[in-house]
C-alpha cells in the first residue's frame, strides 16, 4: 500500500465523523428542498453529474458512476447564505407586517468514499444531506387581539426546521468495458421540529392540539434505494440515469398533529436522466434532466386548502407541485493541473399562491441558480475544488388566510470547498 493510500485510510474515520457531527446543524434548499448538485465538481456544473463520474458521489447522482470512478475519497462543505422573508398587506384587521428570517449561514458537510474491488466490482459510500424547511422569524410584529404575535399570530419566535442526512452504501457492477449498473441502499435519519405555531392548535383545527408546536426535535427514519445506469457509447459520449421510489420514514410522533397522516414526512419518489459530450479534448458538456415528485408525499403536496384537520390523512400539506429540473455544466481542462466549470440550473416552482401563507414555514421558490467552479490538482494523488452558486430572489405571491396578501421570498448564495486523495 502506498504512503498516500495509508495516509488518505487513516484519514476516513475522522472525515466521517466530521461530517455526520455538521450535518445535522445544517439545513438548506434549492430544487425544493434537494440539493441543485451533490459534491463540488456537480455543484460547480449546475448539478449536471449522472453521466459525468469524476468523484465519489455515486450514491447521491448515479450508482452506477462507481465502476468509472475509481479509488478516492472526497470530504467537503458548503457554506449556504439563504436570504428569506415573508410580507402581508392590506389586512382588514392590521395583521401586516414584513419579517426577514434569521440564521442565514449554514455549514452542509459532505462526504464520499469509492474503492474498485476488481475488474468488475466496484463499492463505496456516500453521506449527503438535505433540508430546507428552515425558517426563523422574530416574534412580535403583529397583535391578534392578546398582545404582541408572530406573523402567523402565535407566541414567540415563528419557524421550523427539516433536517436529513442520507447514507448511502454503493455497489457498483460493470456488465462489459462500457455500461455499469448500481445500487445504493439510502439510510435516511431526519429531524424536525416547529416553533410559533400556537394559532394552529385548535381543536377544530388539529386532529392533536398537543403535537403541533414547540415540542423540540423530533426524529425520524428510513430506508430507500437508488438504482442507476451508466454508459460510454463511445470515447466522447456517455449517458446515465438513476431512480428513486419514494421512502418510507417513521412518524414524527411529536408532530403528529401537524404533518398529514399523523406525522409522516415521507421522501419523494425522484430520477435522473443525463448525457456528457466531450466536444474537445478538453472541454466536456453535461445536461440532466431531474424529476422530483413531491405530490406524491401528502404532508408535502396536499394543498393548504384541504377541508380536513391537520395530522389527519388528507390533512392540509404545503401544496408543493412535482417539479421538472434542467441541469447544464461545461468543465474546460485549462492546464494538466486545473479545471474550470460553469453550470446554470433551471426548476420549476412548487409552490402556487394558494398555498403561500402555510409556505411562511419553508419558502421554497428558488427556479434558476447559476454555478462556477475549478479544480486544482495539488499533486498526483491530492486535489483540492471549489464551488460557488448564486440564486437570484424568487417570490410568490397569493392570498393570504389571515386576510390581505402575502408574498415569499428568497436568494441564495453559496460556496463550498472540497478535497479529494485519489489512492
Amino acid at each position: 500500500m502506498t504512503h498516500a493510500a495509508r495516509t488518505t485510510l487513516r484519514l476516513r474515520p475522522l472525515a466521517l465523523a466530521l461530517f455526520l457531527g455538521g450535518t445535522l446543524s445544517s439545513a438548506f434548499a434549492t430544487d425544493g428542498y434537494f440539493s441543485h448538485g451533490y459534491g463540488m465538481k456537480a455543484k460547480g456544473m449546475g448539478g449536471a453529474s449522472v453521466a459525468v463520474a469524476q468523484d465519489g458521489f455515486a450514491g447521491a447522482n448515479n450508482p452506477a458512476r462507481a465502476s468509472f470512478s475509481g479509488n478516492r475519497i472526497e470530504v467537503g462543505g458548503d457554506f449556504f447564505m439563504p436570504d428569506r422573508s415573508a410580507s402581508r398587506t392590506g389586512n382588514p384587521m392590521g395583521l401586516n407586517a414584513t419579517v426577514e428570517s434569521d440564521s442565514k449561514l449554514f455549514l452542509v458537510p459532505e462526504f464520499a468514499y469509492n474503492r474498485t474491488v476488481n475488474d468488475r466490482l466496484s463499492a463505496g459510500l456516500t453521506v449527503y444531506g438535505n433540508g430546507g424547511m428552515n425558517t426563523d422569524y422574530a416574534g412580535g410584529q403583529v397583535n391578534c387581539g392578546q398582545g404582541p404575535a408572530n406573523l402567523l399570530c402565535g407566541s414567540g419566535r415563528l419557524g421550523v426546521d427539516l433536517m436529513q442526512v442520507v447514507l448511502a452504501p454503493t455497489v457498483a457492477y460493470k456488465l462489459n468495458d462500457r455500461h455499469a449498473i448500481g445500487v445504493s441502499a439510502l439510510l435516511v435519519h431526519q429531524q424536525f421540529k416547529a416553533d410559533g405555531l400556537q394559532a394552529f392548535t385548535n381543536p377544530r383545527m388539529t386532529s392533536d392540539s398537543s403535537k403541533v408546536t414547540n415540542n423540540g426535535f423530533d426524529t425520524s427514519n428510513g430506508l430507500g434505494v437508488r438504482l442507476g445506469y451508466f454508459g460510454k457509447l463511445n470515447d466522447k459520449v456517455s449517458i446515465g440515469a438513476s431512480y428513486s421510489p419514494k421512502i418510507s420514514m417513521s412518524k414524527f410522533s411529536d408532530y403528529a398533529g401537524l404533518f398529514a397522516e399523523q406525522g409522516k414526512l415521507d421522501i419523494p419518489e425522484n430520477y435522473s436522466v443525463g448525457a456528457a459530450f466531450q466536444a474537445t479534448p478538453d472541454v466536456m458538456l453535461a445536461v440532466d434532466y431531474q424529476r422530483i415528485n413531491y405530490s406524491g408525499v401528502a404532508s408535502i403536496g396536499n394543498p393548504s386548502t384541504n377541508q380536513a384537520q391537520l395530522g389527519s390523512a388528507n390533512g392540509p400539506g404545503f401544496g408543493w407541485k412535482d417539479v421538472g429540473v434542467i441541469k447544464l455544466g461545461v468543465q474546460w481542462q485549462a492546464t494538466p493541473r486545473l479545471a474550470l466549470r460553469a453550470g446554470y440550473n433551471k426548476s420549476q416552482n412548487p409552490i402556487e399562491g394558494r398555498d403561500v401563507t402555510f409556505n411562511i414555514l419553508a419558502p421554497g421558490v428558488i427556479t434558476t441558480h447559476v454555478t462556477l467552479g475549478g479544480t486544482y490538482a495539488l499533486s498526483p494523488s491530492t486535489e483540492m475544488t471549489v464551488a460557488y452558486m448564486h440564486a437570484p430572489r424568487q417570490s410568490v405571491t397569493g392570498q393570504s388566510s389571515f386576510g390581505g396578501t402575502e408574498t415569499i421570498g428568497m436568494s441564495q448564495n453559496s460556496l463550498g470547498l472540497q478535497v479529494g486523495w485519489k489512492f
